[in-house]
């Protein structure tokens, strides 16, 4: 037996007011059909389909081969979606259908359902719910001996049905074959003249088949999401999972309220977090760091004992004992080392500084290699394009690079050596020597008083 799970995924979504398609909005950096499928991975679900429909090229083009897919080209109901993935099942599996709309599903509450639908041998197994305000959400009636009679949705329901407070989840564990002989059976005699998953239900129990609903407490799992405002409200919900985390872990954030840190990410202990940060990507920060407020890290490694203040940080590393900003930006593919001081107002692309290095404020280093122990005066630039092509600039040990230098790549400064302030360099300078490259200073004398008589 295999555990396959279908994802439903076809919809428009018409109240999220949006040109593109619903489930690839994103959550804390990924979109919401991506959940569902990481959960389902997570209880050993390694077959999943994709039912796509409206924007089914934007969806197959994000998730790429993650996945396999099956088109509904028009939108009939749940039921007729997991009808074009009869392809996908085999009548001796067991098949988890999810919602692409329900990013708060944890493989904790899909391995509750599985064990609960193994352990009844059911049929089917629907994951449940109860709400104080059920709304919009279909109903599980069941008969006074509290066994599942069938699933009303809204539309359907009698005022009677619509007072029931457990719902529908919307997400099932299904039979293979019990499930591919109801959808059979399916007809679309409903307000909606639709054909409806949750009809397997009656058709299955008139069959003599064990079918049953799962209540779980945390009613936040089966969250879907239908609009911006119920967008934001998941979101919410999963910076608190998150943060949560993280503390738990042992490191402080001291504001959870305003830090946004996306699932991936990975912290030491002793951490510190400031307000405002945001944190994203494959991120992984070490331990004892201290990250400022308004910070933004994406897909960074940061080792231990680094200070940030006030910086974004993009695809690059910085090792341990280092000091970030304020107000400094390091662009991707830079390699920071050992107890380097990067200032503010400072921006590094593409280049690989040595340990202890010295760049305090006001420069640019791009497109550079640069060794141990070098200090950078205020307004260096490392003039790396030339208007067509960028080119490297190598700074070795222990050089000293005057205020205001501008090195023009492809040019090379070699150990120990100096550039006077305000030069322009072009050509190496050698090991040991003084690069000068500036005009020689002429004073004429009363020209002030002359200018101010004309």
């Amino acid at each position: 037996m295999k555990t396959k799970a279908l994802v439903l995924a076809a919809g428009q979504g018409t109240r999220m007011k949006s040109n593109g398609s619903k489930v690839l909005h994103k959550v804390l950096g990924k979109s919401l059909v991506e959940y569902p499928i990481i959960a389902a991975k997570g209880v050993g679900v390694e077959e999943i389909c994709l039912i796509v429909g409206h924007k089914a090229e934007d969806v197959k083009a994000a998730l790429g081969e993650r996945v396999s897919y099956a088109l509904q080209k028009e939108q009939l109901g749940t039921g007729h979606a997991v009808m074009q993935a009869l392809d996908f099942m085999e009548d001796a599996d067991e098949v988890i259908v999810l919602c692409g709309d329900t990013p708060l599903i944890t493989k904790e509450t899909l391995q509750t359902m599985l064990d609960f639908h193994r352990e009844k041998q059911n049929a089917i197994t629907v994951l449940s719910t109860l709400m104080e305000d059920p709304t919009g959400y279909g109903r599980i009636v069941r008969d006074a001996n509290g066994n599942l009679l069938k699933i009303v949705e809204q539309k359907d329901a009698t005022e009677e049905e619509k007072a029931i407070n457990e719902i529908n989840g919307g997400i099932y564990t299904f039979d293979g074959k019990l499930l591919k002989y109801a959808l059979s059976k399916l007809d679309n005699n409903n307000v909606q003249n639709e054909y409806y998953l949750t009809d397997t239900i009656e058709i299955l129990l008139n069959e003599g088949k064990r079918v049953d609903a799962i209540a779980i407490e945390a009613s936040d799992d089966i969250a879907g999401v239908n609009s911006r405002i119920q967008l934001a409200g998941v979101t919410q919900v999963m910076k608190e999972r998150i943060n949560e985390k993280h503390m738990a872990n042992g490191v402080t954030l001291v504001d959870p309220a305003n830090t946004y840190i996306e699932s991936d990410v990975v912290i030491g202990k002793d951490t510190i977090i400031e307000p405002g940060c945001m944190l994203q990507g494959n991120t992984v920060i070490g331990e004892n760091c201290r990250i400022g407020y308004n910070s933004k890290l994406t897909n960074m490694t940061i080792k231990d004992n680094v200070d940030i203040e006030v910086s974004v940080l993009t695809d690059s590393f910085v090792d341990e004992g280092t000091h970030v900003g304020p107000f400094a930006y390091v662009r991707p593919n830079s390699h920071i080392g050992k107890n380097i001081k990067v200032g503010d107002f400072v921006e590094i692309k593409n280049a690989n500084i040595g340990d202890g290095t010295k760049i305090s404020h006001l420069t640019y280093i791009g497109d550079a290699d640069v060794g141990e122990g070098v200090n950078f005066g205020c307004g260096t630039v490392v003039v790396n394009y030339d208007g067509q092509k960028k080119h490297r600039t190598t700074i070795g040990n222990h050089a000293f690079i005057g205020c205001n230098t501008n090195l023009v790549s492809p040019v090379v400064v070699e150990d120990n050596a100096y550039t006077a302030a305000g030069s322009t360099i072009t050509r190496t300078v050698p090991e040991n020597s003084l690069g000068i490259a500036r005009a020689k200073q002429e004073n004429k004398e009363n020209w002030v008083l002359k200018k101010r008589q004309k």
